[in-house]
């Protein structure tokens, strides 16, 4: 279970006795005195995996682009995202709603695995060594910032001596 749910460990465990009796999310967060959206989101949980609901999945899974498509797809074409979850054993149908939401915005390339970290920089030439423009620009560069910090440390010593 999320270390960061507002639910208590033993109020998860009454709320899952109560799903089990057939209440459901309003009638149990009215009961406890708790806000419903942690008992809301343990209940789509329960619906999911019955009583590992209570158990928190190590890791975070990865998907393939086929599977997520796939997913996406017969959501898409009306079935529920609960339903989906539960066949696909997926931890949340949030997971599923995500997918079809990049899918609407992005296309299909939304779906695909995206890179982890920065992108890399790319080389100015294979070779490595910066083209002699390029050398040429940074000296210029480099001795216009000489020229305007000795402009500035003279003009400091002008005003010093007066």
């Amino acid at each position: 279970m999320d270390p960061r749910s507002s639910l208590s460990e033993a109020q998860r465990e009454a709320v899952v006795a109560w799903f089990e009796q057939g209440l459901a999310d309003h009638s149990v967060s009215t009961l406890l005195g708790v806000a419903r959206w942690p008992v809301r989101s343990l209940y789509q949980r329960w619906r999911i995996r019955g009583r590992a609901a209570l158990v928190s999945e190590p890791g975070k899974r990865s998907f393939s682009f086929e599977f997520k498509l796939s997913v996406v797809e017969r959501f898409l074409a009306g079935e529920p995202a609960a339903e989906l979850a539960a066949e696909h054993g997926l931890s949340s149908p949030t997971l599923v709603k995500t997918w079809a939401r990049r899918y609407r915005r992005e296309g299909a390339d939304g779906l695909r695995p995206k890179p982890k970290g920065r992108p890399r920089k790319p080389p100015d030439d294979p070779s490595g060594q910066p083209s002699e423009l390029e050398r040429l620009r940074r000296e210029n560069d480099r001795l216009r910032a000489e020229v305007a910090y000795l402009g500035k440390l003279r003009a400091l010593r002008e005003q010093g001596r007066r």
